[in-house]
């Protein structure tokens, strides 16, 4: 007999959830606080585009993910494109991603340049993670490439995306970023990279219609503010100022907010999520009228620019203009976080116009801004180990998000994968 399950959240993991409860004969009710599904995934209009507000991309690895369109009949949307990476250094725009840019490197010495790329060839090659849960990343970063290496190719990588807590990260976690574009290659030189046509939306409608067809149910603008539990179990949830009863409850919100609407958890399953850290993000998208540059994917390292990289999306995905993703992390609760959008938009056409002086302000059509206060976990060594159980100890409770995929980077296969198998633990 089906069970009638909530599912607290309507990003990629969420649906996921909800997609497997529903083929499998149960009912599962999805509330999303957000007026449209996806999560950091979702899109919005800019200016006649549909485009998701945070950027995306898929790799030939990315297993759940390219399984579910098969099932959902969106293969024959799937698109691959040869991309290329390039470096910003000492003014000079340089490719990058392959032995030979490498090779031709300029600012780093040959000893630098073979340390570095050994390192990451090695990186792609390992598969066991263990050995490097409980080592420090930027030690372990070091001592690998050398000093110069490090100073020129991954500080500021480190130092823009995750500031006060640069020093405190998982070397299995980076070795993992690491190790998946290296293998999104389909030669040592070339990369290949994925976008589905029309976006994540086109996924994320998808997975919206089957689980209505298959008796679930998806809820926007409808935040769960409180989960009820009686006697160490499950009743229900409170939603909307209105009470309703669950079997179970399965929650993907970002973690920081499980102490605030479950806070009858055991006090030492709370102090465990209250004690995880995240980074935010201020990502923003410029429409243009000319591209930046040829490059997917652009490293950055400038004294004048405090990010550690953008995305040029059009380089991808084909569309009717250049457009480029511009993310800047930082902690919540840095000053930084609370400027206006018109700071963060005034730095993009500033360094949008430096890396290519080509650019003019007319050649800026629009850009936008968008934020997100749980953007990034941060995966400290030995991170998995002080996450607190999926299945949590109140019956018929289950609570995860992207931090349970780590050593592997947040990322819509990933969600995908995670969320079916919890969707069948739940119900077993």
């Amino acid at each position: 007999m089906g069970q009638r399950i909530a599912v607290l959240g309507a990003g990629p993991m969420g649906l996921s959830v909800a997609y497997q409860l529903a083929r499998d004969g149960h009912t599962p009710v999805v509330f999303e606080a957000d007026d449209r599904v996806g999560g950091m995934t979702a899109a919005f209009d800019f200016s006649g585009l549909s485009i998701e507000r945070y950027y995306h991309f898929h790799c030939i690895s990315d297993r759940g993910f390219l399984t579910v369109l098969d099932e959902l009949g969106l293969s024959h949307k799937m698109r691959w494109v040869e991309t290329k990476m390039g470096y910003w250094y000492q003014d000079r725009l340089q490719p990058w991603g392959n032995p030979i840019a490498l090779l031709k490197f300029k600012g780093l010495s040959m000893v630098a340049k073979f340390r570095y790329g050994l390192h990451a060839f090695l990186c792609t090659k390992r598969n066991d993670w263990k050995p490097l849960d409980n080592v420090e990343a930027t030690g372990w970063i070091r001592r690998w490439v050398g000093a110069e290496a490090w100073e020129v190719l991954w500080r500021r990588l480190f130092d823009y995306k995750f500031y006060d807590y640069t020093d405190n990260l998982s070397a299995a976690w980076i070795w993992s970023r690491i190790r998946r574009i290296g293998r999104s290659r389909y030669s040592l030189f070339r990369e290949k990279l994925g976008y589905l046509e029309g976006g994540s939306e086109t996924l994320l409608q998808a997975l919206k219609r089957d689980i209505e067809a298959n008796g679930g149910e998806i809820r926007l603008q409808s935040a769960v503010t409180k989960v009820l539990m009686d006697a160490g179990q499950v009743q229900g949830v409170e939603v909307n100022g209105q009470v309703e009863s669950f079997d179970k409850v399965i929650s993907t919100i970002p973690l920081p907010y499980v102490p605030r609407v479950m806070p009858d958890l055991p006090e030492d399953i709370l102090a465990r999520f209250q004690a995880l850290k995240n980074v935010a993000v201020v990502c923003v998208i410029a429409k243009l009228r000319q591209p930046l540059t040829e490059n997917f994917w652009l490293n950055t390292n400038d004294p004048d620019m405090d990010i550690p990289g953008l995305v040029e999306y059009s380089n991808l995905r084909p569309l009717d203009h250049p457009v480029v993703y511009v993310p800047f992390y930082m902690s919540g609760e840095h000053p930084k976080f609370a400027e206006p959008d018109q700071v963060f938009l005034d730095k993009v056409q500033r360094y949008l116009k430096k890396i290519n002086p080509a650019l003019t302000d007319d050649d800026f059509i629009e850009l936008r801004a968008s934020r997100y206060r749980y953007a990034q976990p941060i995966c400290d060594p030995g991170y998995l180990d002080r996450l607190p159980p999926v299945s949590l100890p109140v019956k018929g409770l289950w609570v995860a998000d992207t931090s349970y995929y780590y050593p592997e980077d947040r990322g819509i296969s990933e969600s995908i994968d995670f969320g079916r198998n919890m969707a069948r633990d739940a119900v077993k």
